[in-house]
């Protein structure tokens, strides 16, 4: 519930399309919006791995990204991939934060 408060928030506090918000092996959250300028592109959870590993994160144990999609984008899963290996569950949540869907990494 925390994950998804947290990308719900950062959406609508910036009116992003999309926010998420991963956690990572120390518990640790880092929430993210989109970033749609004319050259700099990022969707909201390629922001929010970038942000942990900035911050030193080494896995992620969770991953929500919300806003209006209907599945989680292959590149997202890619990126958590990347840093976390296979398995990390990432949730799809509509704007009302309701979970619609679960993957894994």
């Amino acid at each position: 519930a925390k994950l998804v408060t947290l990308a719900r928030s950062t959406r609508a506090r910036t009116r992003a399309a999309e926010g998420a918000c991963v956690r990572d092996q120390d518990g640790r959250t880092y929430a993210a919006a989109t970033v749609d300028l004319p050259t700099l592109r990022l969707s909201a959870v390629q922001l929010a791995v970038a942000m942990a590993v900035t911050s030193g994160a080494r896995g992620l144990e969770a991953v929500v990204v919300l806003g209006d999609a209907a599945v989680v984008d292959e590149h997202d899963l890619s990126v958590v991939r990347d840093l976390a290996g296979a398995g990390v569950p990432v949730h799809l949540a509509a704007p009302d934060g309701t979970v619609v869907a679960s993957v894994a990494s």
